[in-house]
């Protein structure tokens, strides 16, 4: 037997070119090649090399950057035989010859995977000396290689990119700026992953409170840039969501106040005639802070509850949804302003430019 010799009936078509010649021992047993001729061909001067301890490369040579990354998540990975199985749901692009492959609790993280998932401000693939590899807390291994081990209670559900299992952005953010001490290295990635349209600044900050990481003072000051950056963007979209859907101009970005009395709050849209308001809730938790979500809703409802006793309708929008669905979202305002004409007067309100 050689290197070129096929390893056994068993088909490897579901396979990419570099995930056949990325194999695990437990996958090359499956496949009919014995630990004795794993060894044998793995010598100096042998067809294959030993990649990471139980991952081997079936040619001599340096490896592609695909290779190291299969080779990281076979590492990583835990299954009974080591083979990749199909099962991962299926997302568009992930068809052809990058079909999702599933790498049992272990995915790419960090640099690496805000790589693969298009950033353009990280270091590219081939020159990251490590590639980090999220695993469960429980699991015993050890970076080793190009390996960087990082381990989480709880394993976020991956993303397939080019057949590789990846973490989703906001999480891998947080394992990328944890290991960067540069303050403008971190504001660039959590800018670009905010301009950029990959997440929302709320799921960053969420992922970075969780990783402890809102204790840096580069952190925090890369965070505050990063809230600014997302609130001038969620205006932009309201903004858009008015012209583009034939919404009557508001006011924009005002204060209410009660004549001779308290002050109402700050609405980023109103239309006085109809008593409407669009409140957009850009918040998001900070170091300390671990509200569930009654506690995150409680300080917009107090106002909503004020204002709408006062004969205002107050509508509430996320970025998420001004994102991904401006029209509905143009819709209930819509539908708000036609309402107003079934309900009693709203109170007399002072309107000021915040």
């Amino acid at each position: 037997m050689n290197h070129n010799t096929p390893l056994s009936p068993r088909p490897l078509r579901h396979l990419s070119e570099a995930q056949r010649r990325v194999l695990t021992t437990a996958q090359l047993r499956a496949h009919g090649v014995t630990a004795a001729e794993t060894i044998e061909h793995s010598r100096p001067g042998g067809p294959w090399q030993q990649f990471l301890p139980g991952v081997f490369l079936l040619h001599q040579g340096p490896p592609t950057v695909e290779e190291q990354l299969h080779a990281v998540l076979l590492y990583a990975s835990r299954s009974p035989l080591g083979t990749p199985a199909a099962g991962v749901p299926s997302q568009p692009g992930a068809n052809g010859p990058h079909a999702p492959v599933r790498y049992p609790d272990a995915m790419i993280t960090g640099l690496a995977a805000l790589g693969l998932h298009g950033f353009s401000c990280t270091p590219t693939l081939p020159a990251l000396k490590q590639i980090d590899v999220l695993v469960p807390r429980s699991r015993r291994l050890r970076s080793i290689g190009c390996a960087r081990v990082i381990r989480t209670p709880l394993l976020p559900a991956p993303r397939v990119v080019a057949g590789l299992s990846v973490a989703p952005v906001p999480r891998a953010l947080a394992d990328a700026v944890a290991q960067l001490p540069d303050a403008e290295a971190v504001r660039r990635l959590l800018t670009e992953a905010v301009r950029g349209g990959h997440c929302e600044p709320a799921a960053v900050v969420r992922e970075l409170n969780q990783a402890r990481l809102l204790s840096r003072p580069h952190v925090v000051e890369a965070v505050d840039s990063l809230l600014a950056e997302g609130r001038a963007i969620a205006e932009d979209r309201l903004y858009r969501m008015v012209r583009d859907h034939g919404l009557p101009d508001p006011v924009w970005n005002v204060d209410l106040r009660l004549p001779g009395g308290p002050h109402l709050g700050g609405l980023d849209a109103y239309w006085p005639e109809q008593a409407v308001a669009v409140e957009l809730d850009t918040r998001a938790p900070r170091q300390g802070d671990r509200p569930d979500d009654d506690a995150l809703w409680s300080e917009y409802a107090r106002k909503r509850e004020h204002l709408e006793r006062l004969g205002i309708t107050v509508v509430h929008i996320t970025p998420k949804k001004l994102r991904d669905a401006p029209e509905q979202q143009a819709t209930v305002v819509r539908t708000a302003l036609m309402a107003s004409a079934d309900r009693d007067p709203a109170a007399y309100v002072i309107v000021l430019p915040r």
